[in-house]
């Protein structure tokens, strides 16, 4: 803005290598995830979920609820591994009951020694589950990070990435002028979204799921739900944050262009079924207490009796905060004059900051009173400062928040203004990262939206609407100018410009004209339906406005675009980044960041074995591998030779005489120990 052959391996390092990968599988069917119950028939619901996996030594909470009750069990047995549940944890339950459901809940517990557990509930009335989890050790192997600096760019689909890349860098005979940082890191993935109650995820369950390595539902954060209505009563499942204070003494850090209390910062600290609890996650953030906290949100700082508050108690935690030793700053103007404290506070609007757009024109008419808020880039190099003080390491977490915020009411080309601002954090990061060698980065969205790039927009013929969209040979380079090389367009209002369409959406005008101010696509009609927003367009008096109208693809109870079921893209660079690659659950990115530091909560030492995937070293080994579910057995074709592993019984063969071949079968993985295979392929 103007503004192939078998050969005997005899290096353990291209084993060890396979340790990190994600790819080349032997899998077999599982269940489809457990959620809580919406039937009425009597049921069992056990927290933590059947496949939850868990760092040894991680702080949770373990629930059973026996709902919907038509008369009351006398007995209940629950136990893990076939040893009673309050002996095995060292705690006793706690027993509550309603007139339909009996619970049982142990807080605060944790499991040591890696392996696989299973716990089973039965009742004399006949209700009975198991479920299995999986307690895992963080890789020691390789150098480790001592920082870990995670970017979510909220709702960051991958062709938000695309327009961006175009209004920032521009393209030339379909080659790209020059690239995103984001697009510079070597090490890629995709990873997948859905949460256990839902196809369609959120940004606070899918947050959580990149802080604590679990699954959780729609609205929640850092919990699994409940029976009860309390939205602070849920189990709770340990953050990486709380982690990484209570065993290491690293810092934290949380910075956000959203109110700091919303759902992808608060998933760093909080513990509530429910993210609208703000004042309550404001309360978390002073629990955890993270060394850098920058972002909007000061409503929920404020005691009620202060214009613009919107907590309903006297707390003040602006001072709460300043008597912890916390510098305070409440624009630009005095970010920049802090320094580098040792504690660093910034709000810097009551709700959501202003999007990038409006900040860097000053644009009054949406800024109102808040003229003088920083800029995401400035706020990411302030955290950096204050939080690589600590020799121990550090963890921080930035959002480019608004990306999601102006995806949902279809203003694409304010949530690429956005994108590019985070982008810019991004080299702020990456520089930081390079000049100091033990750093790891990783760029992600927590969800998807239905955006996407048709071709380009434009009238210079006197068409207009649907008839000006260009695709195939019309679609016709866009001629966005960057006159300063800011990084930003000088202006989104070009002859030519993207065609952004959406495949989720309400109805609503698109005519390719930049709002002035961000504006709601709906407005809802005397049916209490929403409708198109006339005031989306430049003239909302054309009388011929229809051939604007884009008629919506979801129900009309909805208000906005909505986040959608898509892959989202993963970017990582610096020590540990190899552990993100291929195809990842979300559950699995915390895994990553867990395996980066090499963080290990418990005293169990790994078994010293060297496992790797077995589908992944016969094939870099030019074999084949193929799974027959019904028997489960494995069947490898390598060097003239046929072995043959039974998951049932662990018995193996090699061309028809047993052989012995260590192996686990961990989260739909056949691992085997590199000594093992090496052995059996030998003899």
């Amino acid at each position: 803005m103007k503004k192939k052959a078998f050969k005997v391996l005899t290096s353990i390092a291209v084993t060890g290598s396979l340790l990190a990968s994600g790819t080349g599988f032997v899998t077999e069917p599982v269940p489809a995830a457990y959620a809580a119950e919406t039937t009425q028939a009597p049921s069992v619901y056990i927290a933590p979920i059947d496949r939850a996996k868990f760092l040894a030594g991680s702080l949770f909470d373990f629930r059973v609820e026996l709902n919907h009750l038509t008369a009351m069990p006398s007995s209940v047995s629950i136990t893990v591994n076939g040893k009673d549940a309050e002996q095995f944890f060292g705690k006793p339950f706690v027993k509550t009951n309603t007139d339909k459901s009996q619970e049982f809940t142990i807080r605060d517990v944790k499991i040591t020694e890696p392996g696989t557990y299973e716990v089973a509930v039965k009742a004399d009335n006949g209700l009975a589950k198991t479920v299995k989890y999986e307690v895992v050790l963080a890789d020691q192997g390789g150098k480790k990070a001592k920082n870990v600096i995670l970017f979510v760019g909220d709702g960051m689909a991958f062709p938000d990435i695309t327009m961006s890349r175009i209004m920032s860098r521009g393209i030339t005979e379909g080659k790209y002028n020059s690239l995103l940082e984001m697009d510079k890191f070597d090490q890629r993935a995709v990873v997948t979204t859905s949460g256990m109650d839902a196809l369609v995820t959120d940004s606070a369950n899918s947050a959580s799921a990149y802080n604590t390595g679990h699954k959780s539902a729609v609205n929640a954060l850092g919990v699994y739900p409940d029976n009860t209505e309390s939205s602070l009563d849920d189990p709770k499942v340990e953050t990486l944050g709380e982690m990484l204070k209570r065993t290491r003494g690293m810092s934290v850090g949380v910075v956000t262009t959203s109110e700091i209390e919303d759902a992808t910062p608060a998933a760093v600290v909080s513990h509530t079924r429910r993210r609208s609890d703000k004042p309550e996650i404001a309360e978390m953030l002073y629990k955890l207490q993270p060394e850098v906290i920058l972002g909007g949100g000061s409503a929920y700082f404020l005691p009620k009796t202060t214009p613009g508050s919107k907590r309903k108690d006297e707390k003040n935690l602006f001072d709460m905060f300043q008597q912890k030793g916390y510098t305070i700053a409440e624009n630009a103007t005095q970010l920049k004059a802090a320094n580098a404290p040792d504690k660093l506070l910034g709000l810097f609007h009551t709700a959501d900051m202003s999007v990038y757009y409006d900040r860097s024109t000053n644009n009054k008419a949406e800024l109102k009173s808040f003229t003088d808020q920083p800029n995401l880039w400035d706020m990411t190099q302030k955290a950096l400062d204050t939080l690589s003080k600590n020799d121990k390491g550090f963890f921080l977490m930035v959002e480019g928040a608004s990306i999601d915020k102006q995806l949902h009411p279809l203003d694409w080309e304010r949530a690429a203004y956005d994108t590019i601002e985070m982008d810019k954090a991004i080299g702020v990061a990456k520089r930081f990262a390079e000049q100091n060698g033990e750093t790891m980065i990783i760029v992600t969205a927590d969800h998807s939206h239905s955006v996407s790039v048709a071709g380009t927009y434009w009238e210079g013929d006197g068409k207009s609407g649907r008839e000006a969209l260009r695709t195939y040979e019309d679609s016709k380079f866009p001629t966005y100018v960057d006159s300063n090389g800011d990084g930003f367009p000088d202006t989104p209002d070009v002859d030519r410009k993207l065609a952004v369409v959406f495949g989720s959406h309400p109805d609503y005008y698109e005519d390719y004209k930049f709002d002035a101010v961000p504006t709601s696509p709906t407005v809802k009609n005397k049916d209490g339906q929403y409708v198109a927003n006339p005031a989306k367009l430049a003239n909302p008096d054309d009388p011929n406005r229809d051939r604007f109208l884009r008629p919506g693809t979801i129900s009309s109870a909805d208000s906005q675009g909505v986040h959608t079921a898509d892959d989202v893209p993963l970017m990582a660079y610096g020590p540990g980044s190899q552990y993100f690659k291929g195809t990842m659950d979300n559950t699995d990115v915390f895994f990553g960041m867990v395996n980066a530091l090499g963080l290990n909560l418990s005293d169990a030492k790994a078994d010293g074995k060297n496992w790797v995937p077995l589908a992944n070293f016969v094939n870099l080994m030019g074999g084949t591998v193929k799974f027959n579910a019904p028997t489960r057995e494995i069947t490898i074709q390598i060097n003239n030779s046929t072995v043959v592993l039974n998951l049932n019984s662990g018995k193996a063969t090699k061309n028809g005489k047993d052989v012995v071949l260590e192996h686990k079968f961990e989260n739909g993985t056949t691992f085997v120990s590199g000594s093992s295979i090496l052995e059996v392929l030998a003899k």
